[in-house]
């Protein structure tokens, strides 16, 4: 490390759980499509002071940049922990927890473009990391013939991202949802790789 340069401090214990507390907080009223979320409506449902939440997060868009990008990383997580019994069965268990993130992100993305454009790095830079986390799993699933092959990764997740823009609520969605996804098996006519 250079001598100019200083290791970022570390959060004291007390300082970690308020932050997790603002976006748990924050999360949950983001997810009331029809509420007007204000900055001290997630003070007081995280139950810390107007002091603490600016501390964390200094304005309305760094707490969505930060809730954004918290959900990514969850995606991305589950890409690598999925369980499955077969290749085909890991992708669809995390094509259907990418479903979830898309239909509950839509709202802090939404809140997000009122201050911001679709080329903001935060949302280019996150599409890729979704798409490098998943592309294995596809693979994998391609290799053994249980997902057609002439689909692309990319493909895939913007449909699942155009069903999360269906209204209705998930026993409405699911059954489009999992049409669409077994549309991704080959046909049976197909011959395995």
């Amino acid at each position: 490390m250079p001598a100019n340069q200083f290791p970022a401090p570390t959060r004291r214990a007390d300082a970690e759980r308020n932050r997790d507390k603002i976006l748990a907080a924050a999360r949950a009223a983001f997810a009331d499509p029809d509420a007007e979320v204000s900055m001290a409506e997630i003070s007081r449902r995280a139950g810390v002071g107007m002091a603490t939440l600016y501390r964390n997060f200094p304005g309305r868009q760094e707490l969505l940049e930060a809730l954004y990008t918290d959900e990514v990383n969850a995606v991305c997580q589950a890409a690598e922990t999925n369980d499955g019994e077969t290749p085909g069965a890991t992708l669809a268990a995390w094509l259907h927890r990418f479903s979830a993130f898309t239909t509950a992100k839509r709202h802090i993305a939404s809140e997000l473009l009122k201050q911001t454009d679709r080329s903001d790095p935060l949302f280019e830079n996150n599409r890729t990391r979704v798409i490098a986390a998943g592309r294995p799993l596809l693979a994998a699933a391609q290799h053994a013939g249980e997902i057609r092959d002439d689909l692309a990764l990319e493909q895939i997740l913007d449909m699942i991202v155009a069903i999360s823009t269906i209204h209705g609520d998930t026993g409405y969605t699911e059954p489009i949802l999992q049409t669409a996804l077994d549309g991704l098996r080959p046909p049976a006519d197909a011959k395995p790789v």
